[in-house]
């Protein structure tokens, strides 16, 4: 990758950290203008940009209203983005995720993050939103039938919720049919294998990979 590139992705990445919204939009044209993919912008730009801000959010160096920033900054750059992001097609049947911020959370950083890289794995995505009830989790699963459940947290307080999804996907008897996996600046790995979920993901780019190596795998397991 040469210099010039290296720089427009570290510019974006420093703008995205300030909260600079419109210079992210138009740092982001300027680089669909000159050839650069989507998806390599979205990564190494936006993507690398709001990782290095939920690092410090976890290390206690920035704040929530200034991780809202930054996410605004990112969500603009999405907006020029994400009509570009096409969706790869390499299974007969796709996969299906259902993905959601867990009630008592309003904040929607890391699951539009992670929503945009999975539509780059071309598996399908139920999207729930922000503040989703532990009911609304256990419907949607029952009725979609999700290969599997992505749950989101920014406020630790929150977190909680997702261990009460869990519990009841397994009182409702559907637990066993979906694969859990959660997310966000304050969950650690420790703390999902506590409440029972399969996977814990630390960023977006996780995902990602995740997926393409591993939903065919997924789907053939649950027709067996």
């Amino acid at each position: 990758m040469g210099e010039e590139v290296l720089m427009v992705y570290e510019e974006i990445i420093c703008n995205v950290i300030e909260g600079e919204a419109e210079k992210v939009v138009e740092l982001s044209k300027q680089a669909l203008a000159k050839g650069y993919p989507a998806t390599v912008i979205l990564e190494k730009g936006l993507l690398a940009g709001i990782n290095k801000v939920a690092d410090k959010f976890r290390n206690q160096r920035v704040m929530v209203p200034e991780v809202l920033m930054s996410a605004r900054a990112m969500n603009a750059g999405l907006s020029i983005l994400e009509p570009r992001i096409k969706a790869k097609k390499k299974w007969g049947r796709r996969g299906s995720v259902v993905i959601g911020t867990v009630a008592g959370d309003l904040h929607d950083i890391g699951k539009n993050l992670v929503k945009m890289m999975i539509m780059t794995t071309g598996v399908r995505i139920i999207d729930l939103g922000v503040d989703v009830s532990s009911k609304k989790f256990v419907h949607i699963v029952q009725k979609e039938k999700p290969d599997m459940l992505m749950m989101a947290a920014l406020l630790t307080t929150t977190m909680p919720m997702m261990k009460q999804v869990i519990d009841e996907l397994i009182e409702a008897g559907i637990r066993p049919g979906v694969k859990i996996a959660v997310g966000g600046a304050p969950v650690q790995e420790n703390f999902s294998r506590e409440i029972g979920a399969d996977y814990y993901f630390e960023s977006a780019a996780e995902v990602k990979h995740f997926l393409d190596e591993n939903i065919g795998k997924i789907i053939a397991h649950r027709k067996t």
